[in-house]
């Protein structure tokens, strides 16, 4: 658990956090509305040496940041409300066979966590504490066979 004192200071523990991951993971950011999770995409895109403008997904659900030298997908499943909802828009592969990183705003909306080959889930949450300040907690699953 971190705690995070400003929008600029949660960009920099994700870039840091960015420097340790590999191709293949899936990081399921949750908390709520306003919490900070396009700013942790934002510092991670920019540790993992992207150049993209960072933005949410809300509306277009995916964004592709291709200029990393780890691809990233930036999805954001708020506006699905179920699992049936995912798979109709096409997001499946994203989350079951990541060919980089994908990062998933609300991904409690994916509750379904059993895919095979298997793949590293990392959970991040990011709770609101106050107007800057933000609790920022970690884990880690490794599912399928």
């Amino acid at each position: 658990m971190i705690i995070s004192n400003s929008v600029e200071e949660t960009e920099k523990i994700a870039a840091s956090y960015a420097r340790q991951l590999k191709p293949g993971v899936v990081i399921g950011l949750s908390g709520d509305l306003g919490a900070g999770k396009t700013c942790w995409v934002r510092g991670l895109v920019k540790g993992l040496g992207g150049k993209d403008r960072v933005h949410s997904p809300t509306f277009a659900l995916l964004n592709l940041y291709e200029e990393c030298p780890i691809p990233v997908a930036h999805l954001d499943l708020y506006r699905l409300e179920s699992v049936e909802e995912i798979l109709g828009a096409g997001l499946e592969s994203y989350l079951l066979s990541p060919n980089g990183i994908t990062i998933v705003e609300w991904i409690e909306r994916w509750p379904d966590f059993a895919p095979p080959p298997p793949i590293l889930y990392k959970k991040i949450f990011i709770e609101v504490l106050s107007e800057s300040q933000r609790r920022i907690s970690f884990s880690e699953e490794q599912v399928g066979k």
